[in-house]
């Protein structure tokens, strides 16, 4: 994988260019897409967003996220443009595995593909040129990182600005995790010089829910949440059952698994939701606690060392008597309360 400078030239001339993301994307995985797709549209390049699958409908409100196809409902459609890119973004996800059902077609793509990333272990045969950094606070910033070192700062236009935003916000957890740097800060007055306004980019994210879903916490938090003290750990299941009780939609789940992060003396969040045709599990964590390399021993998964994910086709009752016994495991460090 050659260093993603080595594009910067290249920019200037126009390509077919389609960026992509991992399955169900979350606001950095839209913001940082969309906010590449109108910086690239301003060069020329004819550019399309394409979705593994479906996203949270609180991410709609993003400018030309109605352009964006979605891969499961528009395949057809979304393989003719990838059949004529010659190149394609990934963004936000560095193993092709995690786009779903495009895989394949990612594969076996002639175009050159391009990687953005900030989680570990990339798959960096797979690229031709990139950039991943652990160290950043979402590919969101990183998108930022590129247009800048490029020396495109003017492009940074009100569709720029609110995309990457949306990404950086949510991502640092509202500017509170370990990885918001003063970079990000930077980033952030930056966009604000360009015009951000960005009280409203915070009420289209979390003042956008219908009242199906407060319920569904509130039963969440009473009746799914179970707390293992002696482990500073706190486990919420999720069985297939409550998701269609409460009519709960791509995105309502989002962020759940931080609450018990609230709990004192708590330093292992974790979420199980039976999806149907598997378990998707997400970890949080504080202090010394890897979820990146938990996840990826106990879970297929992996992610950052203090947020991860992951996903099991075991059935749910499986599922969570593996987590049990990988909590056991893990008493010692998690034990060891540290901050």
């Amino acid at each position: 994988m050659q260093p993603i400078s080595e594009i910067f030239p290249l920019l200037l001339q126009p390509h077919k260019v389609v960026i992509t993301t991992h399955q169900k994307p979350d606001a950095d995985a839209m913001g940082s897409s969309l906010g590449l797709y109108h910086f690239l549209n301003q060069l020329g390049h004819t550019v399309t967003v394409i979705s593994p699958t479906n996203w949270a409908t609180f991410l709609n409100w993003m400018p030309d996220c109605k352009l964006v196809l979605d891969y499961e409902s528009q395949t057809a459609a979304a393989n003719i443009v990838i059949d004529n890119a010659e190149w394609i973004f990934c963004l936000d996800f560095n193993t092709l595995d995690r786009t779903k059902k495009m895989q394949e077609k990612l594969s076996n793509t002639k175009a050159v593909r391009i990687l953005i990333d900030h989680h570990q272990e990339p798959q960096a045969d797979k690229f031709a040129y990139g950039i991943s950094d652990t160290k950043k606070s979402s590919t969101a910033e990183m998108v930022y990182d590129l247009i800048i070192a490029s020396g495109n700062d003017d492009k940074i236009n009100e569709a720029v600005a609110e995309c990457l935003y949306a990404g950086v916000m949510t991502d640092t957890g509202s500017f509170r995790f370990p990885s918001t740097t003063g970079s990000v800060h930077t980033m952030v007055a930056h966009l604000k010089e360009k015009g951000l306004q960005h009280s409203r980019i915070h009420e289209e994210l979390y003042d956008n829910f219908l009242e199906n879903r407060f319920r569904f916490i509130g039963n969440v938090l009473l009746n799914r949440m179970e707390v293992f003290y002696e482990y500073n750990t706190a486990l919420i299941v999720i069985p297939q059952s409550d998701l269609l009780k409460f009519n709960i939609r791509t995105g309502d789940t989002e962020g759940l698994v931080n609450y018990p992060l609230s709990i004192q003396g708590i330093k292992l969040a974790a979420i199980i939701i039976d999806r149907g045709e598997e378990r998707k599990s997400s970890f949080r964590s504080k202090g010394n606690f890897d979820v990146n390399t938990f996840a990826r021993k106990y879970f297929n998964g992996g992610g950052h060392f203090s947020a991860a994910g992951g996903q099991n086709k075991e059935p749910l009752e499986e599922v969570v008597t593996k987590f049990i016994t990988a909590m056991k495991e893990n008493k010692e460090q998690l034990s060891d309360y540290k901050f």
